[in-house]
């Protein structure tokens, strides 16, 4: 399989980008190939302007040349993972903006949809497990990303994975949180947990 990973996070040195690095390991010594993208480091523009706003009166809509390269990219690969901190409960502005304008309508939903075997979200979360779930802030994220995202762009197999406490925890919490992420590459494409949408 071929995956495209996405990471927003403008640090390299961060947790995010180690977790993606050891996610990307998992997934190749399980044989799949991975693209690394990273849009702090391409310098993606994730404010949605005029040219790419959905146009739904016009049956094939031309985007901005920025955006085609990235439609592009997604249609190289057979399953996306979206690396991410999860901030006030949602994507950060960089993810965000890069779903605004590159999952875009008659690309991604509308008249056509996402051919993608499956959508991974891999969100770092600084909370523990259960000042998540007290809210029901896990479940609303779970929901959003999985039905709201993923399965109205027609990939039903999508899966949210959290990996809690990522702030100010001892060493061998980081390197359980990195071997969590390796678990994920490793086991992508048959994890048994996968979260099927309707």
């Amino acid at each position: 399989m071929n995956v495209l990973v996405v990471v927003s996070h403008s640090r390299q040195d961060s947790l995010t980008f180690q977790v993606t690095h050891r996610f990307i390991q998992g997934l190749k010594e399980a044989g799949h190939q991975a693209e690394l993208l990273d849009l702090h480091g391409i310098g993606f523009d994730p404010i949605l302007s005029a040219a790419d706003e959905p146009d739904h009166t016009q049956e094939h809509q031309v985007f901005s040349p920025e955006i085609e390269t990235e439609m592009t990219r997604l249609k190289r690969h057979d399953a996306i993972a979206f690396v991410f901190p999860l901030w006030w409960w949602h994507l950060p502005a960089m993810l965000k903006g890069y779903i605004d304008r590159v999952m875009n309508n008659g690309f991604a939903h509308g008249a056509n949809k996402l051919h993608h075997q499956r959508i991974l979200w891999l969100a770092l979360a600084g909370v523990t497990e259960d000042q998540m779930n007290k809210r029901g802030y896990g479940d609303s994220i779970t929901n959003l990303l999985n039905v709201g995202i993923a399965d109205y762009c027609g990939v039903s197999r999508s899966k949210v994975a959290f990996l809690y406490e990522t702030i100010d925890a001892p060493p061998e919490h980081y390197e359980e949180l990195l071997h969590q992420a390796y678990e994920l590459g490793l086991h992508y494409a048959n994890d048994p947990a996968e979260q099927l949408t309707t």
